[in-house]
């Protein structure tokens, strides 16, 4: 059985168990070669669109990898640096209370704890970045330990070194470059084309696959996350998530990464510098340099250089409803990653 029949003999099954309605799985080589695989759909109901090669999910937690820790990783080895991995985080946030002596690299390992994000997504984007700036951390910088909390900050750093809003950075030295054309942080706008003046409702492009029904609303073109949707509501980037893309689009970015065009990006995402390392997830076969990221809504990435390898999973398994937890997903990523590797 050929690599594509086993990806969509697992794809297939996944579906069928309701993982997700279904994905897109894109696999890029160093030599050029790269396949992109849609699956599925994008909803249970009789009559949703298939899933194209170009259809557009929210990246959820790979927002925290891609842009926000990738650009820090550039900016660190600007000559001379923009930002220093060692500063502290109250050098560029001098507003920022009780810092407890944290410094970028603390934030780019999750090493600091403070608000739970989530807990504050009932507030407005005023009132979420205030408190958090007045509560700062819980105490000084310690082991690892997953949270919201430093790539959002993160992303205001980045936005005051780099003198633009964190979309403009990423579209300057990322998307551009790399012809990421269907990435953004925001795929919907206000429809304009009535004439009344009167506020209508969100136009976005048809390809974005739903996230989740809320109170019988569908969430679809604006972020899943509730705290960085309170930001987008306002047009407002974070660092922590809102991320859109296709699977051709990232594996424009991993093939950059690959063939050495982002050396300061591969060298500090093998060090785990906001990036995961050589997880479980990521599959039998992998190398000790792999890295990569997951994302709430069900998307994946991996890139393991010593195989000259990437991979991406896209879906949107938070549709209609999150799931109570990981295990499916995460099974299903391993599965894939091992047949890619193998």
């Amino acid at each position: 059985m050929s690599t594509e029949d086993r990806l969509r003999e697992r794809a297939q099954r996944a579906i069928e168990e309701k993982v997700f309605p279904g994905c897109v799985i894109g696999i890029v080589r160093a030599n050029d070669q790269r396949e992109v695989l849609p699956f599925g759909y994008l909803a249970y109901e009789s009559d949703a669109p298939e899933v194209s090669a170009n259809t557009i999910y929210d990246l959820a937690s790979i927002t925290k990898s891609i842009p926000t820790a990738s650009l820090a990783l550039l900016f660190a080895a600007a000559d001379p640096p923009r930002l220093n991995l060692g500063g502290r985080v109250v050098q560029y946030l001098p507003e920022f209370q009780n810092d407890h002596g944290a410094t970028i690299e603390d934030l780019l390992r999750y090493r600091v704890r403070g608000p739970r994000m989530s807990e504050l997504r009932y507030k407005t984007f005023e009132e979420i970045r205030t408190h958090i700036f007045e509560h700062g951390f819980d105490g000084p910088p310690g082991d690892p330990a997953y949270t919201n909390l430093p790539a959002f900050l993160l992303g205001i750093i980045l936005e005051r070194v780099g003198g633009e809003i964190l979309p403009a950075l990423a579209h300057r030295y990322f998307f551009e470059p790399l012809k990421m054309n269907d990435t953004t942080f925001f795929p919907a706008a206000p429809d304009t084309s009535n004439s009344t003046g009167r506020q209508s409702v969100m136009r976005f492009d048809f390809r974005v696959a739903p996230t989740e029904i809320v109170c019988g609303v569908e969430v679809r073109g604006i972020v899943h996350d509730e705290s960085a949707r309170m930001f987008a509501k306002r047009r407002r980037a974070v660092g922590h998530a809102g991320l859109f893309s296709t699977a051709p689009d990232l594996l424009n970015f991993l093939e950059a990464v690959l063939k050495g065009e982002m050396g300061s990006v591969r060298e500090g995402a093998e060090r785990g510098l906001g990036w995961q390392v050589s997880e479980e997830w990521m599959g039998k076969g992998r190398s000790a340099k792999s890295f990569g990221k997951t994302g709430f809504t069900g998307t994946s990435i991996v890139c393991d250089t010593e195989q000259s390898i990437g991979f991406v999973i896209l879906s949107n398994r938070t549709y209609p409803h999150r799931p109570p937890d990981t295990s499916a997903i995460n099974s299903f990523r391993a599965d894939i990653a091992g047949i890619i590797f193998r």
